[in-house]
């Protein structure tokens, strides 16, 4: 659970790898049009907003790669959500998620 700008800030950079049953929840106090960007990430990963409990955008297989200026995609939701789920690339499509998907979270805080 990332709740805090500091955790928000790691997320996943780093991991080499990610279980197919995890992921990590990012947590708003408020609703936004929320951007990501994969400094440090070493996995393709499905970036998932939400608003409250449904799904508004999903951005697929987000690659950490730089483009040929040496800049990272920024990954950003056109609505706005309060929360995003990662979690490996290709997850979403393997599970048929789409937009307005309803999800439910429990023991998440």
């Amino acid at each position: 659970v990332a709740n805090n700008d500091t955790s928000r800030q790691v997320g996943l950079s780093g991991r080499k790898s990610l279980d197919q049953k995890k992921g990590m929840i990012f947590l708003f106090e408020k609703k936004d049009k929320y951007s990501f960007w994969m400094k440090n990430t070493l996995i393709p990963l499905d970036i998932i907003f939400i608003d409250d409990d449904k799904i508004v955008h999903i951005a697929k297989n987000a690659i950490p790669e730089k483009d040929v200026k040496g800049t990272l995609p920024i990954y950003k939701t056109p609505v706005n959500a309060n929360k995003v789920l990662e979690i490996n690339g290709g997850l979403s499509e393997k599970n048929k998620f789409k937009n307005g998907d309803k999800v439910t979270f429990t023991n998440v805080r």
